[in-house]
Formats: structure tokens, C-alpha cells, sequence
């Protein structure tokens, strides 16, 4: 009778361990499992620092001098855009370019580094090059110009997800009047996807509040940390705003956006690039057709803009 009794109070107490939820079997293994799982995720690569992403940055500059594609297969994301007078490179364009060019370079160097988070896993680099270089036609490339780069976590690597440059600019100088593109060819509008819409739709306020000079719908576009690198400097969001309204010396009658394009590089945050075109004249000059890139970040329901920059020969 004992042994009875013992026998159905184990099997009682298995009973309830198991509707408890236990298992004397499975209870192990899904630790086992959950320690598997913590022992084979990747760890996350650490917070950037200017200095870590300009090292980087350099680095990828002297594979450009020595045409030295592995640091671009290595450090360029899948993602990765360049920027240039002539549009858009991804990835494979661009190493090929580095590779194959036929260009010479002697020295560069930098100055006025800063470095801008967007969100957690996106970084801004913008800076000053100064570079001795000879281009594939033979003629001496700018000797100084300002560039962007953004960075963005992946995996345990930050990566290179976009660069792009423009000439110095004297704001005091007149700029040459743009040369005639009638002998270009035609290239086929292709209808943007819903992603790229959505942004440039944000960018055309920011096309029409400047053709407006109404700085109004700027501060509702910009974000707080807004960047502006162009040829002439970077501007914050406060300088930014004033010389697209209050101190704006363009009239342009109209404006065209075209050749758009748009990837994501993070959770909320994506990137944009176009040509722009405008009929009219700043401070009695032309406006050039030129490409740009916008780096935006969703905020709520909002897209806002964090980084613009025009690309101009």
C-alpha cells in the first residue's frame, strides 16, 4: 500500500510540473538552446567615433590612389552609392572605377572633419579634401573640395553606404554659367517606386519653400541637427533656413526633380538622390542642373530631412 501511495504521489507531482509548463526532458534542451542562440549571435558593432570613421574614410582614399579594389569588396556596403557630376555608381561601378581608372594621384589630406548620428546605427562624416590629382582626360582635378560620407552599422562593421564631393567654392565669386547639354542623349523617365515617392515629395517642399523663399515649411522639414555641405561650406539647420528665405538672392519661375532614386540604410532612415534643374538665376547667375542627395529620418509619421548636398563639375 506504500508503494502505491508513493507511486501515485510521483506521478501527481509529474502531472504538475508538466501543467506548470516543465518538462524533465525538454526543460534542459531549451536552455541549451537559448544558450546556443546567445553564444552564435553577432555582436553589434561599437558606437563610432570621427576619428574611427575618418581612419576608415583615409583608407578607402588611398585605395582610390593606389586603384586598389579590395578595401571597396571589404568596406563598401551592399547599399553603397557615389555621387559625381555625371550621377549615380553602386557598389560594383564604383570599385571597377577605382580599379580600372586610368587616373593619377599624388597626394590628399583633410581638414574640418565633423562627424553627425543619425539615429543609432547611421553616421554622417562631412569634411574639407585638399588633392593633387590628374583626371582620366589629362586635365588637373579640383584641387580642394567638401565631401560627405555616411557610414552605417552592419553587423560588427561599420561600412561606407554613400560618398560624395563638390568643388570649393569662393561664395564671393561668380560661378561659371553652365555648358550647353543639347548634344546629350535623352535618358527614359522611369516611374519611381512607392519608397522613393514618398521622400521626394518631402524634397519637392523643400524645392518649392526655397523657389518661395518661406522658410516656414524648412523648419518643419529639417530636423534639429540638419546639415547642409556644399561648395561654399557647411551650414546648419539655423544658417540653412536663412539662406534659402530670409537672405535668399535667387528668382527661379520653376523647378524639375527627376532621375530619382532612394535606398534604406537603417530602420527610419533612408537616403535619396535626383537631379535638379530650375529656371531662374542666383545673384544674376544661372541655376545650375546639378544632382543631389538627402539623407531623411522618419520621426512619427514624418520624414525629415538631416543631410543635404549638391553635386556640382
Amino acid at each position: 500500500m506504500k508503494r502505491l501511495y508513493l507511486t501515485l504521489f510521483a506521478l501527481a507531482a509529474t502531472l504538475l510540473f508538466i501543467g506548470c509548463g516543465g518538462s524533465a526532458e525538454n526543460k534542459p534542451a531549451a536552455n541549451n538552446t537559448n544558450a546556443a542562440n546567445a553564444n552564435t549571435a553577432k555582436p553589434a558593432a561599437a558606437a563610432p567615433t570621427k576619428d574611427a570613421l575618418m581612419a576608415l574614410e583615409k583608407a578607402g582614399w588611398e585605395a582610390w590612389k593606389n586603384h586598389d579594389g579590395k578595401y571597396g569588396t571589404e568596406t563598401y556596403s551592399d547599399k553603397f552609392v557615389s555621387l559625381g557630376p555625371s550621377g549615380r555608381s553602386d557598389k560594383a561601378a564604383t570599385i571597377k572605377s577605382t580599379t580600372e581608372g586610368k587616373y593619377q594621384v599624388k597626394s590628399f589630406s583633410f581638414s574640418e572633419e565633423q562627424m553627425t548620428m543619425v539615429g543609432p546605427d547611421v553616421a554622417v562624416l562631412t569634411f574639407r579634401a585638399s588633392q593633387d590629382y590628374t583626371m582620366e582626360n589629362g586635365k588637373p582635378g579640383p584641387n580642394d573640395v567638401r565631401s560627405a560620407a555616411v557610414y552605417i552599422r552592419d553587423g560588427e562593421k561599420w561600412k561606407a553606404a554613400f560618398y560624395a564631393e563638390t568643388p570649393v567654392v569662393d561664395p564671393k565669386a561668380k560661378r561659371a554659367a553652365p555648358t550647353s547639354k543639347k548634344d546629350e542623349p535623352k535618358k527614359e523617365d522611369v516611374k519611381p517606386d512607392a519608397a522613393t515617392e514618398s521622400l521626394l515629395a518631402v524634397e519637392t517642399k523643400i524645392w518649392e519653400a526655397w523657389k518661395a523663399k518661406d522658410g516656414k515649411p524648412l523648419q518643419e522639414i529639417m530636423t534639429k541637427d540638419f546639415i547642409y555641405q556644399s561648395g561654399t561650406g557647411r551650414n546648419d539647420r539655423a544658417e540653412t533656413i536663412k539662406a534659402w528665405s530670409t537672405e535668399n538672392k535667387c528668382e527661379v519661375k520653376s523647378f524639375n526633380l527627376s532621375d530619382s532614386a532612394s535606398v534604406s540604410l537603417a530602420k527610419d532612415v533612408s537616403l535619396l538622390t535626383y537631379k535638379g534643374a530650375a529656371d531662374g538665376t542666383c545673384e544674376g547667375q544661372p541655376v545650375t542642373t546639378d544632382w543631389y542627395v538627402s539623407v531623411y529620418t522618419k520621426e512619427g509619421d514624418a520624414w525629415r530631412a538631416a543631410l543635404g548636398m549638391g553635386v556640382s563639375p
